[in-house]
């Protein structure tokens, strides 16, 4: 029986797995170019189901500044602003949607996405009763909203601070992009 040396049997491994990850690679590919647009037209339309939920009748897309780096996006209408805002929460960026009346108010709050903790910062978007009431907290607010524990009014989720300070944060940029359009 013939025995291979060792080299050229790390090379026939290392062909071997560089066929099979290339292979691998471009099944990935092939997927994402499939489900790439798709996750966008749902990105979209969740997007305008949120400005719809803020700011009814919806709005266009306007020019803006941002001073904060949380501001995405801004779309006005005659009635005010419906603003995408992305605070960095316990586990990731919360992109949410804050309406905004041109007397400066929140209107409401639609999270888009998040990928805070199930049952603790998750709640925040959930569409039970503690969702929709720490949710509805902040409509009617305006100027600087925090935490009670941050001398504020909003009453945070049981174990989830830090994602009640990122919303309030969120809204924070909001409202200071709203102001500094006038």
């Amino acid at each position: 029986m013939k025995t291979q040396s060792t080299a050229l049997y790390i090379l026939r491994l290392a062909l071997t797995l560089l066929i099979i990850t290339g292979v691998m690679a471009a099944l990935l590919a092939a997927v994402n170019l499939v489900t790439a647009p798709i996750i966008a037209g749902l990105q979209a339309e969740k997007t305008q189901q949120a400005i719809q939920a803020v700011l009814p009748g919806g709005g266009e897309e306007i020019a803006f500044t941002d001073k904060t780096g949380t501001v995405s996006t801004v779309y006005g209408s005659d009635t005010g602003y419906a603003v995408e805002v992305a605070p960095i929460g316990f586990d990731g960026a919360i992109t949410m949607m804050v309406g905004i009346d041109k007397d400066g108010n929140v209107l409401g709050i639609s999270i888009i996405s998040h990928t805070e903790t199930a049952g603790l910062g998750a709640v925040a978007a959930a569409k039970t009763s503690a969702g929709e009431n720490f949710r509805g907290q902040f409509v009617g607010l305006n100027g600087s909203v925090a935490v009670s524990k941050d001398g504020g009014t909003v009453e945070a989720i049981t174990g989830a601070t830090i994602t009640s300070r990122a919303v309030c944060e969120g809204i924070n940029a909001a409202l200071a992009c709203v102001a500094d359009l006038g």
